[in-house]
């Protein structure tokens, strides 16, 4: 679709895309950069084919999703989201419990798998079902259907940390 030039100024304009689906896969800093360059490589070599039939951003996310899942799965390590290092720590005792709760949910998602991961993370980028359906190439009810199953996951799985 277009030249080197445009490629370079649409990823710079759409970057956080990247960032964001390297911390949703990856633990360490040296696997998010690894994951980084091979996310930027594979949208390169797949932009050629790009025919601005959906917004670059849509386009983004499914490139970047699709590699880090062949990524994740070339690397065989155990997929994380945030480090818990990330949530800053606060002395209040409401703001100790509101902490406690959003490290549960990080866990919680952490140990979902890497599509249910991905939905969540589209999910709480505010898009709707269909834009998510679309990214991920399956359809806007199978995604509802997706996000109901994972919501339950979610809360019971908090729901177990609560009490432990």
């Amino acid at each position: 679709m277009g030249t080197e030039k445009e490629f370079v100024s649409l990823l710079n304009q759409h970057q956080r895309i990247i960032y964001k689906v390297c911390n949703l896969y990856m633990d360490s800093h040296a696997d998010r950069e690894d994951l980084f360059q091979e996310i930027t490589l594979q949208a390169w070599k797949a932009y050629a084919g790009f025919r601005g039939d959906s917004k670059f951003s849509t386009w983004l996310y499914r490139v970047a999703l699709n590699t880090a899942i062949t990524f994740f799965r070339k690397e065989k390590k155990n997929p994380g989201i945030y480090s818990m290092d990330t949530i800053p720590e606060r002395a209040d005792e409401d703001d100790n419990l509101i902490e406690e709760q959003v490290r549960a949910m990080y866990q919680a998602i952490g140990n979902l798998s890497k599509i249910d991961k991905a939905i969540v993370m589209l999910y709480l980028e505010d898009y709707n079902y269909n834009d998510i359906g679309e990214m991920m190439g399956i359809t806007a009810n199978n995604v509802a259907v997706k996000m109901n199953r994972i919501k339950t996951k979610l809360k019971e799985e908090t729901q177990k940390t609560a009490i432990i």
